[in-house]
């Protein structure tokens, strides 16, 4: 049965330090009411969509996009510092269809990549380019609408409404009711009723909830101070009014508004209009081009194919044993089948420009290792006939995954590389990728203490004695460390910090960039995900992290900056200026008597894979002598 009402307006952890709601948390909630469905409405973003997209739908809710924009004053370039302090108002958008949620990747892209100041800002003219498929509605308070009402100026009222309805349509412009106990709520609401009936507009209820539950406030409130980089007890600092901003019931719902029902059931039709359908799981791997385009009738597979062949006579002599051919045909056969190509030119291509520029690059690590097509790319540089590898580690047809080299470049040149992919590919069509930096047990405990006003030493004291153990949480550490609990059961104001840390364990406190991931496409990332910029940086990253951007199938790559090879090829550098010998670090034979004997000796502290006591020890009990040893 249904339960009459669906949340339009849903603030998640994904609005950073501002929403204390983990999406799982929300799809409880709403299992909990018997609501068909729900919306994500972060502020400025949407990183939070396709996880809320694919958690909702394994769970049988029904998934609404959205995202409450921040728009400029006037123009989202305008970075003057008159506009400091100056309302950016809010404008709540639902996604419709596809091309609404496309666009809605358009809209909060542009807020990051083109019109931040303080905050991600579009402007009417990117609501009117992008504003298909799309619903907008008047928003909370700090929407133009409310704001106009707020100023007694009903003209001005008018004039945004119907600017908003010139660019959506009346179907598409909802009128949004709200009620937290607030005064300013309760005089603006009448005249949004008369608004909604003189234009003839659908009037949906809204709570604007930040968190789950009523007697989370108090931790949100925690949270925002964390935010403003403020203490609990200041009277001054930003705050919520109340503690209304949750995750109401429907019948919670019903009861603030008995002279309107009808805004509490239209949140069920503006639901059954939303029907966004993203195709998860698709291969967006870009088309690989070479100079000059495919000539006399060559397709992409045969091009690999001339290339693995030119590698494999480098590699293994003219003519190469038939074992090997027939295995590198193998290996293409299943490339083919399984449609990655493409794939393995584009990280040919990526390879060869590396070394034509003679940027240092890794020999290759993980199951990729395993290919001879790989290996005859120049890819990897480690013989997989030699070494018995298998192929099917890395591509199994029985088992469809993308296909994933680990590469490895010069920690000092791996800029060249992501430029070198930006100018092949489009600045569009390539993006690094978002982290999402969770407040986890040490760190949401000095969080939480900081702003509640302890000293530093005694919280300090505290997180300490929390055990090192990774994914370590707080109930486990009180169970592990009788201290923590005794301190909590006898200090009312460590007990009150405890509660707070618990309730904002896992909770989002920053963004970052990956270490690594490089996103390529061959046409713009936004048709598929949000792009973002932090403020006073010139990266470009994905809205998404790794694993959903992954989800919805974009190439994902590593590029990794590592300084042992930068420190390796310093030193083949050096010894050829001291010593007038040049090493060829590709083609060492790993058969040097000298290298063993000081593996064997212990003394490999700073040598990956081989520093910690235990490595050091077994390579002196066993008598280290050989690389199928040493990887073994």
């Amino acid at each position: 049965m249904s339960s009459g009402f669906v949340h339009l307006h849903v603030h998640s952890d994904y609005s950073v330090l501002d929403g204390a709601c983990k999406i799982d948390e929300l799809l409880d909630k709403c299992e909990e009411f018997n609501m068909k469905a729900c919306a994500l409405t972060d502020h400025g973003n949407i990183f939070g969509a396709i996880e809320f997209y694919e958690k909702a739908k394994n769970r049988g809710i029904k998934p609404i996009l959205g995202c409450e924009l921040y728009v400029a004053p006037e123009h989202r370039t305008d970075n003057k510092a008159q506009y400091f302090g100056k309302y950016n108002n809010h404008f709540l958008m639902l996604c419709r269809n596809l091309t609404g949620y496309n666009n809605l990747c358009r809209l909060s892209s542009a807020g990051y990549l083109e019109g931040f100041y303080y905050k991600p800002r579009v402007d009417d003219e990117l609501l009117k380019k992008y504003g298909e498929g799309l619903i907008a509605t008047t928003s909370c308070l700090a929407g133009r609408v409310p704001q106009a009402l707020m100023n007694g100026d009903m003209d001005e009222a008018n004039r945004q409404l119907k600017n908003y309805i010139d660019i959506f349509g009346k179907e598409n412009y909802l009128v949004e009711l709200m009620d937290h106990n607030l005064p300013e709520q309760l005089e603006v609401n009448p005249k949004l009723l008369e608004l909604a009936e003189h234009h003839g507009l659908t009037v949906i209820a809204t709570n604007d909830c930040h968190y789950v539950n009523k007697n989370d406030a108090e931790a949100h409130d925690a949270l925002l101070c964390v935010q403003t980089g403020t203490n609990i007890d200041d009277e001054s600092r930003f705050r919520f009014p109340n503690d209304e901003f949750y995750f109401l019931s429907p019948d919670e719902m019903r009861a603030k508004f008995p002279e309107c029902p009808e805004a509490v059931s239209n949140t069920e039709k503006i639901a059954d209009m939303c029907d966004v359908e993203i195709p998860l799981g698709a291969s967006l791997i870009p088309a690989y081009e070479p100079e000059g385009g495919y000539v006399d009738g060559a397709t992409p597979l045969s091009y690999l194919t001339d290339l693995c062949f030119q590698g494999l006579e480098e590699r293994y002599g003219s003519p190469p044993p038939e074992e090997f051919i027939e295995r590198l045909h193998y290996e293409l056969s299943i490339i083919d089948r399984m449609k990655f190509v493409d794939y393995f030119l584009v990280v040919w291509d990526l390879i060869n420009y590396a070394r034509q520029e003679k940027i240092p690059v890794g020999p290759g690590r993980g199951s990729g290792a395993g290919s001879i097509v790989a290996y005859c790319l120049y890819i990897t540089n480690i013989d997989p006939m030699r070494y018995e590898l298998l192929f099917e580690r890395f591509l199994n047809p029985e088992r469809v995954s993308m296909p994933d080299f680990d590469i490895d470049f010069c920690y000092n040149r791996r800029e060249e590389m992501i430029e070198y992919t930006y100018a092949k590919y489009g600045h569009e069509n390539v993006a690094q990728i978002i982290t999402f930096g969770k407040m986890l047990a040490k760190n949401v405990v000095r969080n939480v203490g900081r702003v509640m006003g302890m000293s530093y030493g005694d919280v300090d004291r505290i997180a300490k004695l929390i055990p090192d153990e990774l994914k370590i949480t707080l109930t486990s550490a009180v169970e592990k460390e009788p201290e923590l609990k005794s301190l909590i059961d006898s200090d009312s104001q460590i007990k009150k910090l405890w509660t707070l840390a618990e309730r904002l364990e896992g909770t989002i406190g920053n963004c970052g960039t990956h270490a690594a991931g490089v996103v390529i496409c061959d046409h713009a990332l936004t048709d598929h995900v949000g792009l973002f910029k932090a403020a006073n940086s010139d990266t470009v990253a994905t809205q998404t992290e790794m694993k959903w951007t992954e989800e919805v199938g974009l190439l994902k790559m590593d590029f990794l900056g590592l300084r042992t090879l930068t420190v390796v090829h310093e030193a083949v550098r050096l010894i050829k200026e001291g010593y007038g010998i040049e090493i060829n670090i590709d083609y060492l034979e790993p058969d040097d008597a000298k290298t063993y004997e000081l593996l064997r000796s212990g003394k490999t502290t700073g040598i990956f894979q081989l520093e910690s006591s235990g490595m050091r020890d077994l390579a002196k009990r066993i008598g280290l002598q050989s690389l199928e040893e040493m990887s073994a």
